[in-house]
C-alpha cells in the first residue's frame, strides 16, 4: 500500500499524457450532444471518487449529476429512461457485475456510456462506448490508492472536456509535495496507535475524501470511522463527541472554511482531539494537530493532494497496530455484487 501511494505522481502524470488526445475527441462529441443529465455508477472507493465527481461536474459544468443505486436495476428490475443522459461506470477492475448491468441497461435505453477503469481488457471496457483508462499499472494492495486518485483525475479531465478550465496538470506535483509530509503523518500515527473510532469531516469538493479516508481506516486499521460534512455534523452527530475523541478534517482554503472553523471551535470547547489536513493557518490554529499542505493549492485542486496524507495515515496506523494493510481480513481485491 505504501509503495502504491508513492507511485501516484507518476501514475497521474501518465494518465494525463496518455488520455489527453482521447478527451479532445470526446469533448467535441459531448458538446455536440444534448446531455441533460450525468449518472455515475460505482461501488466502494470508486463510489467515493464519484461523489467528488458529482460536486466537480455540477459546479463546473452546470449539468445535474446523480449517483446511481445499482439495486434499482439488479434487484428491482426497474425500467429507467436514460435518453439524453451520459452514464459513467467507475471501477478499478471493470468487473463489478452490478455496475456493468447498469451500463448495459443504460446503453439499451439510449444513453451514451463511458467507463473509467484501470483495466483496458475488462468486461466494462467491452460494454461502454468509450473507455477512459487509469494508467497506474496493476494495483496489488486490497486498499485502493493510486486508482482512487486516478479516477478523480478523470473527472477533472471530463469537466474540462465539457467546458471547464481546471489546471489538472498541476496535480502530480502537488501530490509529490504531499508525499514529503510522510514523517509528520508517521508521528501522528504513532501517537494514535490505540485509536479505535473516529469521525472524518469534509465538505463540498472534499466530501468524497471524508468517505474515502473513513473507508481506508475501517478496512486497513479496523477503526470504526464515521464520515460527515461539517454542516451535517451539527445535526445530531455532535452528541458522540467527548474529551479526547478523534476527529479528522479536510480543511482547504476556500468556501468551506467558515463551516469547518465553526465546527472546530465547538470541538475545541468539547475537548476533542482534532487533526486537520489543511493549507489554512486559521484552521490549523483551531486544530489539536495539523498536516500543513502547500498554500498555493486552490480549493478546486485540493481533493487529490489532500487525500495523500490520509492514505499515508491509514497505512502507517495499520503498521503501528501490527495489521497487514495489504491483506485486510475478510476482503478481496475484486468484489462482485448484484
Amino acid at each position: 500500500m505504501l509503495q502504491e501511494i508513492a507511485e501516484q505522481p507518476g501514475a497521474l502524470e501518465a494518465t494525463l499524457t496518455a488520455e489527453k488526445s482521447k478527451y479532445e475527441t470526446l469533448g467535441r462529441v459531448l458538446r455536440d450532444k444534448d446531455i441533460r443529465m450525468i449518472v455515475l455508477v460505482a461501488r466502494g472507493s470508486s463510489d467515493n471518487a464519484s461523489l467528488f465527481g458529482r460536486y466537480l461536474l455540477e459546479i463546473s459544468c452546470g449539468i445535474p449529476v446523480s449517483l446511481c443505486a445499482p439495486s434499482v436495476f439488479t434487484l428491482y428490475d426497474a425500467k429507467v429512461n436514460y435518453q439524453d443522459a451520459l452514464v459513467i461506470g467507475v471501477s478499478q477492475s471493470g468487473e463489478g457485475t452490478d455496475i456493468n448491468t447498469v451500463l448495459e441497461r443504460a446503453k439499451a435505453s439510449g444513453a451514451m456510456t463511458l467507463g473509467i477503469t484501470n483495466e483496458s481488457d475488462s468486461s466494462m471496457s467491452k460494454i461502454v462506448d468509450e473507455s477512459l483508462l487509469i494508467h497506474a499499472g496493476r494495483e496489488k494492495s486490497v486498499a485502493a490508492t493510486k486508482t482512487y486518485t486516478g479516477q478523480m483525475l478523470h473527472f477533472y479531465m471530463l469537466a474540462n472536456a465539457l467546458g471547464a478550465n481546471h489546471v489538472a496538470e498541476k496535480i502530480p506535483d502537488y501530490v509529490a509535495k504531499a508525499l514529503e509530509l510522510k514523517p509528520h503523518v508517521a508521528e501522528f500515527a504513532k501517537s494514535h496507535a490505540d485509536m479505535t473510532d473516529c469521525v472524518v469531516v469534509g465538505r463540498g469538493l472534499n466530501y468524497g475524501n471524508s468517505y474515502e479516508l473513513a473507508l481506508k481506516l475501517m478496512e486497513t486499521c479496523y477503526v470504526v470511522a464515521e464520515r460527515f460534512s461539517s454542516a451535517d455534523f451539527f445535526h445530531g452527530p455532535l452528541a458522540i463527541v467527548e474529551r479526547g475523541f478523534p476527529a479528522i478534517f479536510f480543511g482547504p482554503q476556500g468556501v468551506t472554511k467558515k463551516s469547518n472553523m465553526d465546527l472546530l471551535e465547538r470541538l475545541k470547547e468539547l475537548g476533542a482531539d482534532s487533526l486537520s489536513i489543511t493549507n489554512d493557518d486559521d484552521i490549523a490554529r483551531l486544530s489539536s494537530h495539523s498536516i500543513m499542505m502547500p498554500k498555493e493549492i486552490d480549493e478546486f485542486l485540493s481533493p487529490i493532494p489532500f487525500i495523500i496524507p490520509g492514505q499515508l495515515f491509514a497505512a502507517l496506523l495499520a503498521e503501528e497496530k501490527g495489521i497487514n494493510a495489504d491483506a485486510p481480513r475478510s476482503l478481496s481485491k475484486v468484489t462482485k455484487t448484484v
